[in-house]
């Protein structure tokens, strides 16, 4: 989230208004903090299972800070279609893998598995669908003779790095036009 913080200077047309998270201890809440940026948090374990009450704290948080662009990053809670409907049309998340392959949990290991020789990393909008909404930007890296999981996710987070910022630029353009890195 940081990078994605920290490219938005300049003629960037975004700016960050808010940074959250569902982990009160979370790093990038300090470093936002240090930045000036208003930070807040929402820990999803007092409310257990009740998801909409989770999600209801959760878009008040948000919705207090008034964005225009809703943006996703390591933020690993499943999305009820409630509250994405809410911000439907301009809430952006990035999964570690070239969607529509691998939705969900352990990409990389899925994909040393299928023996695929590239791997890469997906921004998309939002929708009901886990990791299923229209691909805004996709960067690709070869997998090499003797990847592990852990190797290839930090080739993929590198580019992850670049492709986000990239796609929010162009997103909060106006423009829908998919980036390939």
């Amino acid at each position: 989230m940081m990078t994605l913080v920290d490219s938005m200077t300049g003629d960037h047309p975004a700016r960050p208004c808010f940074v959250g998270s569902n982990d009160p201890n979370a790093g990038g809440l300090a470093k936002a903090t240090a930045r000036g940026i208003p930070t807040g948090a929402v820990d999803h374990k007092p409310f257990g299972k009740d998801r909409g009450a989770f999600e209801d704290a959760l878009r008040a948080l948000i919705d207090a800070h008034a964005p225009d662009i809703v943006c996703l990053a390591g933020f690993m809670r499943v999305l009820t279609a409630d509250f994405v409907q809410a911000y439907e049309g301009r809430m952006l998340n990035i999964h570690p893998s070239l969607l529509p392959k691998y939705k969900g949990l352990h990409t990389h290991a899925r994909a040393l598995e299928a023996g695929d020789a590239e791997a890469g990393c997906t921004v998309h909008e939002v929708t009901p669908l886990l990791d299923d909404g229209p691909i805004l930007g996709q960067a690709r890296v070869a997998v090499e003779a003797g990847d592990t999981p852990d190797t290839l996710a930090q080739r993929v987070l590198t580019q992850e790095h670049r492709l986000y910022p990239a796609v929010l630029r162009r997103f909060a353009s106006g423009d829908r036009t998919p980036v390939i890195l």
